[in-house]
């Protein structure tokens, strides 16, 4: 039997997403709808799908459940975060600051009257170096490569060779390629799930923000991002184990809103 499904679509930086407003539970999770709602074709078109749901402690203002562009529920997404952030605002259901829980646990966020939205990450305690590549876990897995020419880089391709290598290929990982130029660090992600190159990820310029610490091609602890769909900063602080208190910082917008006949 076909339904209705309101939903709403948010983009942070060109990382878009189908938000649906899931308080009411009526929407039930199912891959191949997901995938169909996702699609650029063939439904509304996401990098991945967003659901808001009640949370049962009333100290915590909602919970974010969130499925890749392949239909299948995934790890941290950070300008998805964001995004809900946004949208909680946007449903009256936080004023400036908010606490939500997602797969990794609970995120603190700000947003301002223009909803630019800072959400705080996951603490990082462990960077590993690969012949001068960086793996991390900054809410979902990272691996980060430092290039010289990054509008030359093949990310589709380069990025699914590491993204299918040993040890990675049966869980995947992000791949992320920055290039440390004009004042900014640039990143290009090729992301698992949407298995292409997408505009921003936020977990992905985390990661290269901390890596390009680790590495010295930066030594400001506030490091501005140019991704492809626009700009972040993140902001960190360094422990003897790694980097805690580290904030995602960047615009949303909610593009449009409608219902989808499925």
């Amino acid at each position: 039997m076909s339904q209705n499904i309101p939903f709403f679509k948010y983009q942070g930086t060109g990382n878009d997403f189908v938000v649906i407003n899931n308080q009411s539970q009526h929407f039930k999770y199912d891959t191949k709808l997901i995938k169909r709602l996702c699609d650029r074709k063939f439904g509304i078109g996401a990098d991945g799908l967003i659901c808001l749901e009640t949370h049962s402690d009333n100290a915590v203002d909602f919970k974010m459940v969130y499925f890749n562009a392949d239909g299948n529920e995934s790890t941290m997404c950070g300008n998805g975060g964001r995004c809900i952030v946004a949208f909680a605002k946007y449903l009256d259901l936080i004023e400036d600051t908010c606490i939500f829980e997602a797969v990794d646990g609970l995120h603190d966020a700000k947003i301002d009257e223009n909803f630019n939205v800072e959400l705080k990450m996951k603490d990082v305690s462990t960077v590993e170096e690969h012949s001068g590549d960086f793996v991390l876990d900054t809410g979902s897995p990272h691996y980060v490569r430092i290039v010289d020419h990054i509008k030359d880089i093949d990310v589709p391709k380069e990025g699914s060779s590491i993204r299918y290598s040993e040890p990675f290929k049966v869980k995947g990982i992000n791949v992320n390629f920055i290039q440390f130029k004009e004042g900014k660090l640039h990143v290009r992600t090729y992301e698992r799930g949407v298995e292409d190159e997408t505009l921003s990820c936020g977990t992905g310029v985390t990661a290269a923000a901390l890596s390009s610490y680790k590495s010295k091609l930066v030594n400001s602890k506030l490091v501005r991002i140019k991704a492809q769909g626009g700009d972040l900063k993140v902001r960190f602080e360094v422990v003897e184990n790694g980097f805690e208190h580290i904030w995602l910082i960047g615009s949303t917008q909610q593009v449009f809103k409608g219902e989808i006949l499925c």
